[in-house]
């Protein structure tokens, strides 16, 4: 089992953005001080929700700052870029981490970034496969040219290959955030492991990687493939000495973040768009996670890799919005949490 924390660069109400960002970055140095296996990033654009506007540049400047903790993106928004420019970065950094770096990309949301960004509603809509296999291609292909309905362009080198790495890998691996049917079965056909997300819980994730499974064996992935993919499971943890204190933490300080930074997001199309109840959300998150003891931490992690058989986990860690308390329960996760799984 591998875990590693997931940094938003949450900005909670009365913080600047500079503010949070120097916890998301200090959040990630602590958790390979403290033995995490990971570092995911999120992406977000014009929100509070969270201020990192480029998981891939933060990821560059994370793996300068560590010397062994994988770091990843979660996720790189993909059509809102374009899949070549990012395929590029994520060969860079694999080259110059050693290996370090994992692209995680998503499909995003019907958000104002379409516009502007320039792709356009139908980008997110019906785009997404054509990007995410011409970026997949530029990972692991000599050369590569396009003939898409988005993407048409002669056939150039790929520079630099990641396939030159002196890594155990011919490149970066690629993670795809999956919350339907459809995408479950996108990145099955193509190998891809999973990132699945914090709202769901143990059952519903379990269905997912059935669903999976069931799809990449039909569409001729070996049985070894299959068995070998490392999905990812997003969650929340908050530990304390009783988990009354862990919940009581995140009930105080997560709802109103969640107020302010979902109810920021702006539709592309103007479509009416619902937004979770903040103190039902941040209570079902706290129900689902490992947020208590040390000890039920655990139990809950080794719990939901047995229901599931997800074998890493991307917990966000920053629910307090403290940067004192943040580190904290970073380097408590690893010192007392770690240990009861290995």
């Amino acid at each position: 089992m591998r875990v590693g924390s997931f940094v938003l660069g949450a900005q909670f109400p009365g913080q600047g953005q500079g503010e949070a960002l120097h916890r998301a970055v200090r959040s990630a140095e602590v958790a390979e001080e403290a033995g995490l296996d990971s570092v995911w990033l999120a992406e977000h654009h014009f929100v509070p929700y969270g201020t990192c506007p480029s998981a891939v540049t933060l990821a560059a400047l994370l793996l300068g700052r560590t010397r062994r903790i994988r770091v990843g993106t979660a996720v790189s928004v993909l059509p809102t870029v374009h899949p070549v420019a990012l395929g590029e970065q994520a060969a860079l950094l694999h080259l110059t981490s050693g290996g370090r770096f994992s692209l995680g990309v998503g499909r995003g949301g019907p958000w104002v970034d379409l516009e502007v960004f320039g792709p356009g509603l139908q980008a997110y809509e019906q785009g997404f496969p054509e990007s995410l296999d011409l970026l997949v291609r530029w990972l692991r292909e000599p050369s590569v040219g396009a003939d898409g309905e988005r993407f048409r362009f002669r056939e150039v080198p790929v520079v630099p290959r990641p396939s030159e790495a002196l890594t155990d890998t011919p490149g970066p691996e690629v993670v795809v955030a999956c919350t339907s049917p459809a995408s479950v079965r996108l990145a099955a056909e193509r190998g891809l492991p999973m990132l699945l997300g914090m709202h769901v819980g143990d059952e519903e994730k379990a269905e997912m990687v059935a669903q999976w499974r069931r799809c990449a064996r039909a569409a001729g992935r070996s049985g070894d493939e299959i068995r070998a993919a490392a999905h990812v499971s997003a969650g929340v943890c908050q530990i304390a000495d009783r988990r009354t204190d862990a919940v009581e933490t995140l009930v105080k300080a997560m709802p109103g973040w969640l107020r302010q930074g979902l109810d920021a997001h702006v539709t592309v199309d103007g479509r009416a768009r619902s937004m979770r109840d903040p103190v039902a959300y941040t209570e079902l998150l706290c129900g689902l996670h490992p947020v208590g003891t040390p000890r039920l931490c655990a139990d809950r992690l080794a719990a939901t890799s047995e229901r599931t058989g997800i074998s890493r986990f991307a917990l966000l860690v920053e629910g307090s919005g403290d940067l004192a308390a943040t580190e904290e329960n970073v380097r408590r996760l690893g010192s007392e949490v770690l240990p009861h799984l290995r």
